[in-house]
């Protein structure tokens, strides 16, 4: 049976037809280019907006090409230029050279420090703005949020789907050479600017995950010698411990939806199962109960139920089942050993990591195990997390040999557009922030 899945595409424009319905990047099944857009220079309205224009405008472009779906037309190729905010729009000079989208912009900033960035964004072969035009106001010290706060908006104009680019990630850095590296967390934008590191390389940290509103993240440290779980405080970088018991090895935790519990595993007596603490009682509930290892669960976006992992069935698979505990079902049934699983903010996917026949494999499935499609496969990618709307995934590859190091890779549900995230040095166990952070 052939295996279908949801993915990117750009449906074939023409100037015959765009009239009849506006310009819009529709996800769908098949690939074709890439739809090409031009982004002239933002127009400086002051001159605190002289040296904010460039680098506003690139960096609103790069984000839209960095997605597959967008093709920035080179400005060598204009044949018209933008020098004010409110002129009419020469759409016939942007046809010439194959514009299909226009994006228009100007930014002003004051000698205090604040700073107003206006765009609009047109259809050019029906000669239409799509919706109106937008402002978003700030400091320049926040200039690139507020770059990537406009081009979310396009994203959303020309697909009808929310962005992504509002947002951070927070992952495990690496330093040091093969079997002695030092790891400290650290978090950065999507896009890899700004990293800021939230831990020493004192002790072992893994396994960061943000909370809802992305001003929490949880994560397993070794600083007592053992695995346990600690909560931190990302605008304080303060910490604390949560519930962990003498005698027992806490690990893998994620929050709730409602970010109010967090649900992890817990190592006692020589089983591991699944429990989950209420954050404000300091209460837990034993979720799990079999002699195998129940670990890495992650809530459906409804908080309904969990999919995790688990060895029950003699080799690691994956299991559904309610939030509230009881009996699970398995939903993985391919050849290997799967992994990691995390459920999709759209609630449509899982996304896991798969092992099979010495390779390993990021892989999306149904949240019935259905229509399960593998988007990478090398040495070693593992950790899979979905983008804050749910068509992107970034992941670590570890590459092959003693020099072998790690990186983080982002690739779209369709298996496209493969990419590395630059980091300082090498990083791993990456968790995207929710839209807005």
């Amino acid at each position: 049976m052939k295996l279908r899945i949801l993915i990117f595409a750009i449906v074939a424009f023409c100037a015959q037809s765009v009239s009849a319905e506006p310009l819009r990047i529709k996800i769908t099944e098949g690939v074709v280019e890439p739809l090409p857009f031009a982004a002239p220079t933002f127009v400086a309205e002051d001159a605190g907006g002289k040296g904010f224009a460039e680098k506003l405008t690139q960096l609103v472009a790069q984000d839209l090409a960095s997605t597959g779906l967008f093709r920035e037309i080179p400005y060598q190729a204009y044949i018209s230029s933008i020098t004010s905010f409110s002129s009419p729009i020469q759409f016939s000079d942007w046809k010439a050279i194959n514009a299909q989208a226009l994006v228009v912009g100007a930014v002003s900033a004051s000698a205090s420090g604040e700073m107003v960035v206006k765009f609009r964004v047109y259809d050019v072969f029906s000669n239409a703005e799509l919706g109106s035009g937008l402002k978003f106001s700030g400091t320049v010290d926040g200039w690139r949020r507020m770059g990537h706060k406009v081009a979310d908006v396009i994203y959303t104009r020309l697909t009808g789907e929310s962005g992504y680019f509002d947002s951070r990630i927070v992952f495990v850095s690496e330093s040091g050479r093969k079997g002695a590296r030092k790891k400290r967390l650290a978090i950065m934008d999507q896009d890899g600017a700004n990293v800021q590191f939230l831990t020493d390389s004192a002790d072992l940290v893994l396994a960061p995950r943000f909370s809802p509103a992305g001003e929490r993240v949880l994560y397993t440290s070794y600083e007592t010698g053992f695995p346990q779980i600690y909560m931190l405080d990302v605008g304080t970088v303060s910490k604390r411990s949560l519930r962990n018991d003498e005698g027992t090895m806490s690990f893998a935790p994620r929050f709730s939806p409602d970010g109010n519990s967090v649900v992890y595993s817990l190592e006692k007596g020589g089983n591991t199962d699944i429990y989950l603490l209420n954050l404000s009682t300091g209460n837990t509930k034993r979720l799990s109960d079999a002699p195998s290892i129940e670990t890495a669960p992650s809530f459906s976006p409804d908080g309904s139920q969990i999919v995790f992992e688990s060895d029950r069935s003699g080799t690691q698979q994956l299991y559904v089942m309610s939030s509230s505990g009881g009996s699970a079902k398995r939903i993985s049934f391919g050849q290997g050993r799967y992994g990691t699983p995390v459920w999709s903010p759209r609630g449509d996917m899982i996304a896991f990591t798969k092992q099979n026949r010495g390779r390993f494999h990021i892989g999306v499935m149904r949240t019935d195990g259905s229509e399960e499609r593998l988007l990478t496969a090398s040495f070693l990618d593992e950790g899979p997390t979905w983008s804050p709307n749910g068509r992107v995934i970034a992941f670590t590859r570890e590459t092959q040999g003693a020099n072998g190091s790690s990186k983080l890779y982002t690739v779209d549900i369709s298996g496209r557009n493969l990419r590395v995230l630059p980091t300082p040095d090498g990083a791993s166990d990456a968790a995207w922030s929710p839209l807005g952070r």
